[in-house]
């Protein structure tokens, strides 16, 4: 019989913030709520209930007090969370005011900067007066292209205490990629770095920059962090607007004043991959951002004032912005800039000894990499503190839940989480109380009416289907900016099912009440007209050696659907007959024979996008002849050109 692969200890449950919830919301209701299977049945059945108390639970404080905590029509979406309501994001990340350390900021070359609670208080509060003599106000962008160090979390939360709103993109994006985001947006002020490191290049932002300058005419103010390049000056850049260094624009000083803004107020502007057109700007609301973060980080989490949280992420993912909220529980993170291989692939698991993570955050694609890399991190590190890792960006393969319970610790919540840029949060996620199942997400989150529906609109369990939130949620976007009547906003997510939420994800829920997300839906595989999820696909081939990673696609093949999958092998390996063989028999023995590709290619490289999600429909567009309109949001897009014209696919 199956097992878990961990079991929460009886004592270790009742210490979580998660159980300690359970309780007061049987002491407020009367109710005999026995465990989180209950716990959250009633969070979908009473949100209205279930989100008040997420408010009183983590004393979240308005200005003015709502009129209603949810008003909303028959269909999604039409809903208004805690309406008359006012409040300041920044507020609540700032609420401690001691040397207990908030931010450490860790760089590939070595460099440790550390601020106190007290002093980002301090930096927040001279960067906010002076972003004010710029002309900063409510409902004003300020931009940041900026690499994952202080300066950009202090830019964020001066941006949102004066109730303006924050993009970001980081320095990896390539120029055009920035112009398309930021260009939609049009900020008032850019903060942006004259240089980064990575995997060992100290790479100069300067012309970049300069092209990126002539095409933001909006701007009114930019103010650049030298960081890599000490000697940048005023004078290297090309701009109409005024021009500061980041040391001279504002001095650490005095305390921070909060502008109460609406519960939807724009917060955060974020942006879709972009590799079908021009990226879709998403606004996120104030409110809605911080209630689903506190929930995620307190509960799902349980992140405490005492705990040291990380997550390996850039500027441009919203993974980051998850990341800052860990603030609101005040709680030290720790922010990493530069490769996580450089100079040797324990880089990261160095960063947990030294830094005492007790809370590690990272991609399946790392995990899968270190374990293709031969680390094992018990063998070599104390890993203390450590009590639970976060892995996020793509499905996490079973075999990195059994290489994480092997080589890390076998106490320990392995959390794969997923939701995303759409909602700046999570559909499905970790849990403390919760045992971990080997390929699960073990749970739906708290107040998330998370279903799997069949094509005709019926919720199965134990057959894959379309992932969707059957009502609403706090964490919805806004909307999208520049869309006036929400025609775009409806199109991307309520098209599939008239008035209900559809993600975009092939999943499947289980009978643990976890889910298995089998891929993006629109890379889904249909030979034969059978659905296969690319996710199953790439389980199995991570179980060759001779693979570092893969990607499959559907190509039109005289009438029909073949599967083709292209691989990138180790150094010295070749795709013999006998590797092939190999490849399709691991497949089909753990799957279908339906799903062993028609073909196996071998390739020099997979493109990604900055993110580090592998871009199925961008392959299966240049395989077809079809152009990919935003190259730009790839970080390697010369490697489409290895897909294109291959003899291979023509036989």
């Amino acid at each position: 019989m199956l097992q878990p692969l961990w079991t929460p200890s009886p004592a270790r449950i009742a210490a979580t913030r998660m159980d300690a919830f359970r309780r007061f919301i049987n002491q407020r209701h009367s109710l005999t709520l026995a465990d989180y299977p209950a716990l959250h049945a009633w969070s979908v059945a009473e949100r209205a209930a279930f989100w008040q108390a997420i408010v009183d639970f983590f004393e979240i404080g308005f200005r003015n007090a709502p009129s209603a905590v949810l008003t909303e029509g028959p269909a999604m979406p039409s809903a208004h969370w805690f309406p008359g309501a006012t409040l300041n994001f920044a507020e609540h990340l700032l609420r401690r005011r001691d040397d207990h350390p908030a931010l450490v900021a860790v760089g590939e070359d070595g460099s440790r900067e550390q601020l106190s609670y007290a002093e980002l208080a301090a930096h927040v509060a001279g960067l906010q007066t002076r972003l004010q003599t710029a002309g900063v106000g409510v409902g004003d962008r300020v931009a940041a292209f900026m690499p994952n160090t202080w300066q950009t979390v202090v830019g964020m939360l001066a941006t949102a205490s004066l109730g303006a709103t924050w993009s970001s993109c980081s320095p990896d994006f390539g120029t055009q990629g920035v112009i398309d985001r930021f260009g939609q947006i049009e900020p008032k002020v850019l903060i942006a770095a004259a240089g980064y490191r990575y995997a060992g290049k100290n790479l100069d932002l300067t012309d970049k920059l300069n092209e990126i300058l002539q095409r933001l005419p909006s701007l009114q103010h930019l103010v650049v962090v030298p960081y890599s390049r000490p000697d940048a000056q005023p004078t290297d850049y090309r701009s109409v607007a005024p021009i500061s260094l980041w040391n001279d624009f504002y001095q650490p000083n005095g305390e921070p004043q909060f502008v109460p803004v609406a519960f939807e107020q724009p917060l955060y502007i974020l942006y879709s991959s972009g590799t079908t057109g021009v990226p879709k700007c998403i606004v996120h609301g104030v409110g809605g951002t911080l209630l689903q973060h506190v929930k995620e980080h307190g509960l799902h989490t349980d992140l405490h004032a005492s705990d040291t949280l990380f997550y390996y992420t850039t500027c441009g993912w919203m993974m980051w912005n998850w990341l800052v909220s860990g603030l609101a529980l005040g709680a030290t993170l720790v922010l990493f800039d530069g490769s996580p291989f450089h100079p040797g692939a324990e880089r990261l698991i160095d960063l947990i000894d030294a830094e005492r993570i007790s809370i590690f955050g990272t991609s399946a694609k790392y995990l899968a990499a270190l374990e293709k890399a031969g680390v094992q991190p018990n063998q070599s590190h104390r890993l203390e503190q450590l009590k639970a890792v976060l892995s996020t960006g793509s499905p996490l393969a079973h075999e990195s839940f059994d290489y994480v319970y092997r080589t890390f610790k076998d106490d320990l919540c392995l959390s794969s989480i997923s939701g995303g840029t759409d909602i700046v949060s999570c559909f499905a996620l970790g849990n403390p109380v919760l045992p971990v199942w080997r390929g699960e997400l073990q749970c739906s989150g708290l107040g998330m009416d998370v279903q799997v529906w069949n094509d005709t609109g019926q919720p199965v369990t134990g057959e894959k289907g379309e992932l969707v939130c059957a009502q609403h949620f706090p964490s919805m976007p806004v909307g999208f900016w520049n869309d006036a009547d929400g025609e775009k906003f409806r199109a991307a997510y309520f098209d599939s099912f008239p008035g209900v939420w559809a993600h975009g994800d092939y999943a499947e829920l289980t009978t643990h009440g976890g889910l298995v997300i089998h891929g993006r839906s629109d890379a889904v595989l249909n030979p034969g007209g059978v659905r296969i999820g690319t996710a199953e696909i790439y389980r199995q081939v991570e179980k060759v050696e001779e693979v570092l990673e893969s990607i499959a696609i559907g190509q039109d093949w005289h009438g029909d659907v073949r599967v083709v999958l292209f691989v990138r092998l180790r150094d010295g390996v070749t795709l013999s007959d006998a590797l092939q063989k190999q490849i399709g028999d691991v497949i089909r023995a753990n799957t279908t024979p339906r799903h062993v590709p028609a073909k196996i290619i071998a390739v020099a490289d997979i493109p990604r996008t900055i993110s580090g999600k592998i871009v199925e429909l961008a392959v299966r567009n240049v395989v077809h002849g079809k152009p990919v309109k935003n190259t730009d949001a790839l970080a390697n897009p010369q490697a489409l050109e290895l897909y294109r014209d291959l003899p291979e696919l023509s036989q």
